[in-house]
């Protein structure tokens, strides 16, 4: 039987590369595990709501928050919905040469959304 580091370290070297977009099987069978969990992964929402969004967290949320931002600065007017899946590859691409600024805008919003996510703590509380 293996350790848990052993199979960690088993698991690290067989590790899925995000860096290339998924395939059309590849997403059919992440829509099937989704569809399969929808239960659990809305019991574990449900009790994240509840809590104060760890660091780690807060720190993805605002990185997420800044991609947006450079996205719509990007696109204009257009939506990136619109696009198709090598224009999309396309944004993604140009937002991974990118990867300074958006570290540095996500810095800047991060006091926003801690802001954020204590106002919704202190809102759920009031109700």
């Amino acid at each position: 039987m293996k350790s848990f580091k052993e199979y960690s370290a088993e698991l690290s070297e067989e590790s899925i590369d995000f860096s290339e977009a998924m395939s059309l099987q590849h997403r059919m069978k992440m829509k099937a595990a989704f569809r399969k969990n929808k239960a659990k992964i809305a019991l574990g929402k449900k009790k994240a709501a509840k809590k104060l969004a760890s660091p780690e967290k807060l720190k993805a949320r605002a990185t997420k928050a800044a991609r947006e931002l450079l996205i719509k600065k990007i696109l204009k007017d257009k939506k990136k919905s619109d696009l198709s899946f090598a224009g999309r590859a396309g944004i993604e691409k140009k937002l991974a040469k990118r990867k300074g600024a958006i570290a540095k805008i996500a810095k800047k919003l991060l006091p926003g959304i801690k802001k954020k996510d204590r106002a919704k703590l202190k809102s759920k509380g009031d109700k």
